[in-house]
């Protein structure tokens, strides 16, 4: 196993995590494995999730709020559809209210 798909794994495990209907970011899934400037590693793990029916990728958005990796998803808007069953606001590809529904791994699992 290559340390990659390790890392892959553990960031697999803290996705799993994030509740229904909230959501982290790249860099904070990073910083909590001890990893802080790798969220552009989460970001490549989360591309690849798409094959894994147990991790919700579509919880994971960049700092901002923003669905930077909707085109990664099937079909046109299935990542903000998947958000906004959830009860999640999307407005042109941002999350609305970002404080309010963002999930720090940091904070809910030390």
């Amino acid at each position: 196993m290559k340390e990659s798909d390790n890392f892959f794994d553990k960031v697999y495990q803290v996705a799993r995590l994030i509740p229904h209907g909230k959501v982290t970011s790249y860099g904070a899934i990073a910083t909590y494995l001890g990893a802080a400037r790798s969220a552009r590693m989460v970001g490549w793990a989360m591309n690849k999730a798409h094959n894994l029916d147990d991790v919700p990728a579509h919880r994971v958005v960049n700092r901002k709020g923003l669905l930077t990796g909707k085109h990664h998803f099937d079909g046109t808007n299935l990542m903000q559809q998947l958000l906004e069953s959830e009860g999640i606001i999307v407005i042109e590809n941002q999350i609305q209210n970002l404080e309010k529904v963002f999930w720090n791994p940091t904070d809910e699992l030390s």
